[in-house]
């Protein structure tokens, strides 16, 4: 009976795994291979704004679905790479790209990565150099007397 379940449950388990990741092709022609280029390089570089850090290519999700046939409209209708990088930035803000512009809205994306390595490097030195000044204790006269000592009464005893 046992067996009779692993055979009957396994092969469910994984049906049901691999179709949730099932994936929809879209097929899409084009008039030229330069128009078929410039999707397929615009779908790799704007990322889904619904997503975890998925380019458009990547993503199943439906909003990248419609972001990708807006692309593919806007390439056929002739726009041009900046066209549609404008209008999807206008409709979804600065986060549809993976490098966004340098301005005030993203000032803390390109300063705050260096700046939290710089400050982490800073305390890091600085807990090391605490470490170091606790354990170089200075010895002192009582304590080099008090070593002698030891070593005195030691010596005195193996005669």
């Amino acid at each position: 009976m046992n067996n009779f379940l692993k055979v009957l449950i396994i092969p469910i388990i994984l049906v049901s795994t691999f179709s949730t990741y099932s994936v929809q092709i879209e097929f899409h022609s084009f008039e030229n291979p330069q128009r078929e280029r410039l999707y397929l390089d615009l779908i790799a570089e704007l990322r889904c704004v619904k997503c975890q850090n998925q380019n458009l290519a990547e993503s199943n999700a439906e909003l990248a679905r419609d972001m990708r046939e807006k692309t593919y409209q806007m390439v056929i209708a002739g726009k041009s790479r900046e066209d549609v990088v404008n209008y999807m930035t206008a409709r979804y803000g600065d986060f549809v790209l993976y490098k966004p512009p340098f301005k005030a809205k993203t000032l803390l994306l390109w300063i705050g990565p260096p700046l939290l390595l710089l400050l982490s490097i800073f305390f890091i030195l600085k807990m090391i150099r605490n470490q170091n000044d606790q354990q170089t204790e200075t010895i002192t006269d009582d304590d080099l007397e008090s070593v002698r000592n030891l070593l005195k009464s030691s010596s005195d005893r193996e005669k």
